[in-house]
């Protein structure tokens, strides 16, 4: 069954337990399929073990933590027509990219294709696949699931031309909730996002996490998104819901400074998506305002 139509790109910092595990899942995929991992900057030995453990896989040493940004520097290495995304806690099914890889051929405006996800060790669903699921983007009637206003990125095949020409994950938003600007420009560029619960990525999260951090940055980097390519009315409205909903705490102080300090860069940058882009976003309002895997209170 090998398949070699899509590559598996992997960003790691400091985790060399939980990246050998996911190598391994990689490894036995009857798909065999071509894997890169950008290292970002590990100091725990990671670079060497993964030369020693898993010598054909392709290794990236960034020298430092970049983030999401670390996926960037992988994608440029891809020579097949698709890319995937998991990270080093989380590993794809048997099957589950090839059977990506045939939705993105038999759907040439399909862009991304995001998979079901299963939480580790119980196996159950993340509660955000209910949301994914029930999506209330607003879909032609030939896209075959349901269309998404973005992507998790640990759980997403997208096409690599399309990756590129819109520029990859945002140099300035590292990681937390990095994915909703780059969906928006992939939208813009005319592409359509898909969830495909018929795929299944497996994730074990990792002990090894600042979720306070990931939290405030998930924060400023929604409110970055929203300053940069909502229209004025929708960016107040989220802007303002934030602030109502965040929790009244350091972390949260520190997102709003820090996205409120970008200012000038953030305008500099703005630009408004197409009102069919928007009019998508807006169909996602009242589903974010209710979310609970979407909040910022954990």
């Amino acid at each position: 069954m090998t398949d070699a139509r899509t590559t598996v790109v992997v960003i790691t910092h400091n985790r060399c337990a939980e990246l050998l595990r996911t190598l391994d899942r990689l490894a036995e995929l009857p798909e065999r399929p071509a894997v890169i991992v950008t290292d970002n900057g590990s100091t725990d030995g990671t670079a060497a073990a993964v030369a020693r453990h898993h010598p054909g896989v392709r290794l990236l040493r960034s020298g430092r933590n970049l983030g999401a940004v670390g996926r960037n520097l992988a994608v440029r290495q891809v020579t097949t027509p698709y890319v995937a995304f998991c990270d080093d806690d989380s590993w794809w099914a048997p099957g589950s990219l090839s059977g990506a890889a045939d939705l993105l051929d038999r759907y040439p405006a399909v862009g991304s294709v995001t998979a079901r996800i299963l939480v580790e060790p119980e196996g159950t669903e993340d509660p955000i696949v209910e949301e994914l699921r029930d999506s209330p983007v607003p879909r032609p009637d030939w896209l075959p699931g349901p269309a998404l206003g973005s992507f998790l990125a640990a759980a997403t095949v997208l096409r690599t031309d399309a990756f590129r020409a819109a520029g990859g994950f945002h140099p300035r938003l590292w990681l937390g909730g990095e994915e909703e600007l780059l969906a928006a420009d992939l939208a813009a560029n005319g592409w359509w996002l898909t969830y495909a619960g018929q795929l299944t990525i497996h994730h074990h999260p990792s002990g090894v996490r600042d979720s306070t951090v990931r939290r405030s940055h998930g924060i400023r980097n929604t409110l970055w998104f929203t300053w940069l390519r909502r229209p004025v009315g929708p960016a107040l409205r989220r802007t303002l819901h934030l602030a109502r909903t965040v929790p009244r705490d350091t972390a949260s102080l520190r997102a709003f400074a820090e996205a409120t300090a970008a200012l000038p860069w953030v305008l500099r940058e703005r630009r408004v998506l197409p009102p069919e882009v928007e009019a998508r976003l807006r169909a996602l309002e009242p589903a974010q305002r209710d979310s609970t895997a979407r909040s910022y209170t954990g």
